[in-house]
């Protein structure tokens, strides 16, 4: 499966940002899907991810401001990412894993201004 992030940008302090994780083939709907996040010098991080079930988890950095879902039907991945904090900024990975077969997209990055 190939993935593509996109959805990043520059934001100000308390906003909003969606990032969109397109992925090809069609058995999207059976991976294990997670966003992680790389910040300058240090190291990638797990944000969140959604199973095939649509169980949700969360680092407790991003409980109650990040929400992630999967829409099947568009073989997307979302990360709806609220109150932002300029320790958000990152570059953003979305990662597939279905039977410990993983894929990984390239990143799209977030900065958050003070």
């Amino acid at each position: 499966v190939q993935l593509q992030a996109s959805g990043g940008g520059l934001v100000q302090a308390g906003g909003s940002l969606t990032l969109s994780c397109a992925a090809s083939g069609r058995t999207f709907s059976s991976y294990i899907m997670t966003w992680y996040r790389q910040a300058p010098g240090k190291q990638r991080e797990w944000v969140a991810l959604v199973s095939s079930g649509g169980t949700t988890r969360y680092a407790d950095s991003v409980k109650g401001r990040f929400t992630i879902f999967r829409d099947n039907a568009k073989n997307t991945l979302y990360l709806r990412m609220n109150s932002l904090q300029p320790e958000d900024t990152a570059v953003y990975y979305c990662q597939a894993n279905r039977f410990g077969v993983i894929y990984w997209g390239k990143g799209t990055q977030v900065t958050v201004s003070s």
